[in-house]
This record gives structure tokens, sequence and C-alpha cells, in this order.
């Protein structure tokens, strides 16, 4: 099969060996999904495997939808369609659909987002009379969530003294009150959250054996991409669907473990050889993505982890360029100097946009970068901002197509029976929501009954309510009979939506009005695809949309942007040029995973991910002093960038993109970096005995005009013609003060005087 001539010889040993358990650790751009995508064509093209005995799990849909392409490229893409390829969710969301009646589910029971979920606990929490800055939505789900994860369910998890313990220590003691009743609800909607998907599906397996054997004999092959992401609910699944055969593969980096806060547990790949002792190990460690220095550098830094299975990263790529490390004085200054750094690498390298990555450990680090960004006029785009399917009024028209499927989705009722107005106010909102409680009906049995029963509402208003209801049942009837795009479209005439977006002018409402024409041709386009060969309906398409992760989420606004994320959202990426920012102490490493090994060692993993991003040139920067709660904390280097080999890194620009004439000042980063290491903190180690003489700039700094940006108040003297970016041009008169704290008195042309921090006030000397 011409195909295995691509492989080099680990890719090929690893593609052949199909019986049994395999786990192959794939190293950052050692070309695992090749691997993955390869060993499935070959199962099929090869060894006559069919289709639909085999099972491949991902974590996302963009990387099921690529693999099975490049399968059908090369088996032909009707045999590629036949897999059971796809997300955990995605996969066991099909199961479910299945079997879900076993488990008292209907078929068509709603997939609640996020969103939805929290939306529905702040309900809960209201109803409780419970304060609502106490119990945040976001913070209560997310511990629903890992009891979830973890299969503890809302009966369990009121019985667990630990969970009872620790939900009493962070002042919400009720969280397990309103688990019980989040999932009371949920069941009463026929709706399931994305953590129910692999909860119940274990559920299913466990208490129907037969259901067990039937999907463990459907799936003789299971393959698994990003083991070292899977969390235990995960774990127990596939451990459950593999038992019959075993002939399981999966494919991982330990070293790429970084979601221990989402449930995954590294332990899972480590142990994999103890859960099956007969299992054979393939490294991939020829590394395709990124330059030798960038390959040595990361290596350098993950080997200082003790949990891991050893492997040695390499490449053939040229050495390339060293990595460079930035300091600045503040996180303003930071972002300058990236800013200036990109600007620099576009203007000499031909370098566009999109190729160039800014990364940090969190979102609040985005502001500097932003303004920075901005007042180059570089465009950037944020990952993880607001995605096309979490807009308002896509929501709203989503909500309708829920309800038309599963009228008992609650949430998505709520938001649409007085939407567009139809004269329904919040107060017969309420008289509903209290009968369904009272009786544990649903809002659609209410609303179905709502001329008979004593709601104590007007005429008007139970007439209103019951057009309502007839309206929704009209649309449902269209479900098995009209083509899922006329659907859409008589749905969005029919409930006024498109009229009353359309009638409004203002630049937000026509942009609101576009991105429901938007949802409608993705309907379209949808509806087009002949999936299986069979019609494709509106539940379908709702829950492929609900089923979406966030690397399969696309704007339409990324063309040629800088990208900006976090070094979490990063994962599976790749750029030419990458900038992880904010390396300091208590920063990244976070000052909340520095308490145990296995929380700094994650960390590590997570340094090892962001560098491995790159592709031709790493730049690492970090700040002297950073605004935390309104004040200014001085920090520390990021052990990190000790961690590095210090022969794959440059130094030349770590005062404000001035490089020393002399090299006293290598000379002292040398003896830091390389001397041994004791208690003594970073910052006290940090200090110069001797300013170097600085006289020479750079061509980087020159190209930047940042001649004298404030690492060095010896610069200026009485008398000097300056700049500054928001005064204008101005005279030096005085300087006060002494080092580090120097202060210029300075007199601007058009705003008068001035006195100015030189440290922090980023000067230019014009004479």
């Amino acid at each position: 099969m011409k195909f295995l001539d691509e492989l080099n010889e680990a890719q090929l040993q690893a593609v052949l060996s199909h019986d049994g358990p395999n786990m192959v650790i794939a190293g950052a751009g050692s070309g695992k999904t090749k691997v993955l995508t390869y060993r499935i064509a070959y199962l099929l093209g090869e060894k006559g495997v069919d289709a639909f005995n085999i099972l491949a799990l991902t974590f996302t849909n963009k990387a099921a939808k690529e693999m099975k392409e490049r399968i059908g490229h090369i088996v032909g893409n009707s045999e590629a369609q036949n897999l059971w390829m796809g997300t955990f969710h995605s996969v066991f969301a099909k199961i479910l659909r299945i079997e879900a009646e076993k488990i008292g589910f209907p078929r068509n029971f709603t997939i609640y987002d996020t969103d939805d979920s929290k939306n529905l606990i702040k309900s809960i929490v209201k109803e409780m009379n419970l304060d609502e800055k106490v119990y945040k939505p976001g913070q209560v789900y997310g511990r629903i969530s890992s009891a979830k994860n973890n299969l503890i369910s809302p009966q369990a998890y009121l019985q667990n003294a630990q969970a009872i313990m620790d939900d009493r220590m962070s002042g919400k003691p009720r969280v397990g009150e309103i688990y019980a009743l989040y999932q009371k609800r949920l069941y009463k909607a026929s709706a399931m959250d994305f953590d129910d998907l692999l909860f119940n599906t274990n559920i299913l397996l466990r208490d129907h054996p037969d259901v067990l054997h039937k999907y463990q004999h459907k799936f003789k092959y299971i393959l698994v991409d990003e083991y070292q992401d899977t969390n235990f609910s995960q774990y127990l699944i596939v451990k459950k669907l593999a038992a019959a055969f075993e002939n399981i593969c999966v494919v991982g980096d330990d070293a790429q473990s970084i979601y221990a806060f989402r449930g995954a547990n590294i332990q899972n790949i480590l142990n994999f050889k103890k859960d099956y002792p007969d299992t054979k190990m393939f490294k991939l460690e020829q590394n395709y993505r990124s330059t030798g220095n960038i390959v040595k550098a990361a290596n350098s830094v993950i080997w200082k982890n003790k949990d891991q299975i050893k492997k040695e990263v390499w490449t053939q790529n040229e050495e390339g360029e060293k990595i460079t490390v930035l300091r600045a004085g503040s996180d303003n200054e930071e972002g300058n100097q990236v800013a200036s750094f990109i600007f620099d690498v576009k203007m000499n390298n031909q370098v566009q946009n999109k190729d160039i990555a800014i990364l940090y450990r969190t979102n609040a680090q985005s502001r500097a970068m932003e303004e920075a960004l901005r007042r180059r006029n570089i465009p950037y785009k944020i990952f993880g901002g607001l995605s096309f399917y979490q807009r308002k009024e896509v929501k709203d028209l989503l909500a309708y197509f829920r309800t038309v499927i599963n009228p008992n989705d609650e949430e998505s009722l709520k938001r649409i029976v007085n939407y567009p107005a139809r004269g329904i106010g919040d107060t017969t909102l309420s008289k509903i929501i209290m009968a369904s409680n009272e009786s544990d009906k649903s809002i659609w049995y209410i609303l179905e009954n709502i001329k008979v029963l004593p709601l104590g509402l007007n005429q008007p208003t139970r007439e209103r309510l019951d057009q309502f209801v007839q309206m929704i049942k009209s649309f449902a009837s269209g479900l098995e009979k009209e083509n899922v795009y006329d659907l859409a479209l008589r749905i969005a005439q029919t409930t006024g939506i498109l009229k009353e977006l359309y009638s409004d002018k203002t630049p937000e409402g026509v942009s609101r009005y576009d991105n429901l024409q938007e949802l409608l041709n993705g309907v379209k386009e949808f509806s087009e695809e002949n999936k299986d060969d069979t019609e494709r309906t509106l539940a379908d398409f709702m829950q492929e949309i609900a089923l979406l992760t966030d690397n399969d989420k696309d704007d339409e606004d990324n063309f040629d942007k800088v990208s900006m994320m976090t070094v979490h959202a990063s994962k599976g990426l790749e750029f030419p040029y990458v900038f992880i920012v904010g390396l300091e102490e208590n920063l990244f490493p976070s000052q909340l995973s520095i308490e145990s090994r296995e929380e700094l060692e994650e960390e590590r993993r997570l340094f090892y991910v962001a560098l491995t991003r790159a592709k031709k040139r790493a730049t690492l920067s970090y700040a002297t002093t950073r605004f935390k709660w309104g004040n200014i904390q001085h920090s520390e280097p990021s052990r990190f960038i000790e961690e590095i080999d210090t022969s794959f890194l440059d130094y030349s620009f770590t005062l404000g993109g001035i490089k020393p004439k002399q090299t006293a000042f290598e000379d002292e980063f040398s003896s830091y970096f390389n001397k041994p290491k004791t208690s003594q903190s970073l910052n006290e180690s940090f200090q110069f005995k001797q300013k170097p003489n600085l006289t020479k700039v750079s061509q980087t700094s020159a190209s930047l005009g940042s001649v004298g940006q404030g690492d060095d108040p010896t610069l200026f003297k009485e008398g000097m013609a300056v700049s500054h970016d928001r005064f204008g041009e101005g005279k030096i008169i005085e300087i006060q003060g002494d080092l580090p704290n120097v202060k210029a008195v300075i007199e601007f042309k058009a705003h008068g005087v001035k006195q100015l921090l030189l440290k922090f006030a980023k000067l230019k000397i014009l004479n």
C-alpha cells in the first residue's frame, strides 16, 4: 500500500501492529494524526476490517472530520463514512439516541451547552433564595461537572463527607442540594448536559449488560486520540468497551497532559501498561514541526518532570534562531516590547499576521497586549471570545429549533415564549413556572393545558399562550415531512424573528440579521450534505451544533490576524512565530499550582506545550513589575526560563531592546543562569553589580525607535529634547531622585510641565 511509504520507521511499526493493546507515545510535532489515520486506513484496506467495527475517539469534531477525509482519500469516502469516528461526546450521544429509553429518556432529548446549564443553575439558585454572589452559576456548574466526571451522582454527592466539607469550607454548603435539583430539572426537561453524555453512557453500560455486550462486539477495534486528556468517566467507558477483544490503540503524549482542571487524569496514560500487561509501546520522537533549538530547549525543560514516559524528541530540521528572552519593567512595557518585536518580525521577514501567536497563562493578560497591538495598527483575534453560536440572535432561533424538537426543554421554552414580544409578561411566566414546579410537570404540559388549569390568568393571555402552543405544534408536524432547511426557514419567518431584525436598520441590527442569514445558510449546507445516504433532520443539525468544541468554532473574522489565546487554548495548533508572555513566578507557573509536585509538573507540561507550538522562532517575555489588584507588585522571572539550557537562549534584548556594547551584561546573565542554585530568590540573585555601558543599539531597537525606553535612566540628561507617546515633544528641565526611581521634570510643548518616572516613561531621545 503506497500510502505507507510516507511513514518513517517508528510510524510504520505503530501502524502495522494492529492487534492487541498498543500505546503510541507521540512527541510534539511527530505526526501522531498521520499514524492514527493510516492505522485505520490499514485496518480497512489491508486487513479487511469492517468500518462499522471500528470506533475512533477524538477530542474535537474538526480532528475527526480531517481524519475521516484523509481516510476517504485512501480507501474511498463511502467506506470512511461508515466509521464510528468523532468526539467522545458525539459518539456517545449517538449511542444514547439509540438506547436512551432504557435509562428513561426519549430519543429526542436536548443537549444543554454550558450557557444553558449555567442559566438553569441561576434559576435554581434564585428559586432557593440563595445569594447569587456566593452561589455563582459558573462555580456551581464547575463543581457539578467535576462530580459527574468522577461518576458521583447527586445522591452519592449528598452522602460524600469530603464533598460536603469542601462545600462548607468554600462557603457554599448547599451545592449538593442544587446538584440534586439541577439533575431533576434536566430529567423533567428531557435534557442532558455535556457531562451527562458520558455519565449516562456509564450508567447505560453498567445497568444493561445486553447493551454492553452489543457494543463490545460491535467495536472490535478501538482507537483513542489524545489519551492523556481522558478523565475517569471516559477511561471507564473505553475500558469496558475494549474488554472483549482488547484491540485498543491509544495515542498521546504524557508531556502534553494539561487539562487536570477539567478532570483529565495523566495516570490513565502512565498506567496503561498496568491495565493491559501485553501492551506494545511505540515512541514517535522525530519532530517535523520545530527548529532544532526549539526542540532541544523544550526537551531540557520537560525532562525535569518525574512522572513521565521517557523519550527524546529530535528533529532533522535546521537549528534555527535561538529563543529570544525579553525583560520588561512593567506589564504595559511588556506589551509594547512584544508588539514592537511583532512589527519588526513582519517588516524583516515578510511575515503575515496569521503566522504569529501570543500565548499567555490567563485571559486577563490580554489587555496590555491588545492595547499595544492597537497602537501599532496590528490586527489581532482573541481565541475564546464570543463564538458565532453564542450570539443572542443565533441562540434565540436555535432555541425555537430545540423547542420544536423537544418541547419539554424548559430553558429554550422560557427564552422564546415571549420573543418576539407576544404579550406574555414575567408575571404570567412566573405563574406558569410555579405551577410546573408544584405539580412536577413540565412547563410545556402546563401550556398545553392552559385553558383548563386554574392559574389565575385572564382570557386574552390564555389565548396568546394557546396560539404559541399551536404554532410550535405546527412546526413539529414538519419534523419528519419537511426538508430541514425549509422547516428552519419557516420557523424563522413565522415566529417573526427575521422580520423584527430586518426592521432594525442600525448597524447592530443589520449585523444581527446577517447572523441569522448565516445560520440559515449553515442549515442549507447541512441539508445538502448527503451523509449516510439518509435525509438529514433538524434534530441532526442541532446535535451537530450542540457538540461543537471550542476548536471547531470558526469565526469569520480570523483572516490574517495575530492570534491571542491562553496556552490551554493553543494545544493542537502551531504557528511559525510564537510569543509566550508573562513568564513570571506566581503567574506562569501559577501561584495556585506550586503547592505540590503534581501541580508544578502540570504547569511545566503547559509551558512545554506553549514552547512546542512554535515552528521557526519562539520569544519568551516577562515583566519585573505587574499591576495586581490595583497595586504594583514586583515579579521574579519564571523558573521555566531558568530550566532551559542557556545555549538555546538569546538575552540580547532583555534591556528594552538595547544591546550592550560590552559583554558585561551577557556575562551577568551567564553567571546567573549557570551557577548552582540556592534557595535565594531569583529576584535577589538577579542584581547587576554595575550597569553596562549601553551605547550600541540593535537592529531591532533601532527600527522601533526605542532608544532610551526607561530601562536605563542614566541615558537622560537635563536639556535633552525628548518625545513621549502621549504628551508629544518636550525638553527635560530637571532630573530628580535616585536609581531606580529617577524622575524627569519635562516641559512639553502641548501639555506643559509633567513629572515622569523614567523607568516607565518610554521616552525617545530626539538629540
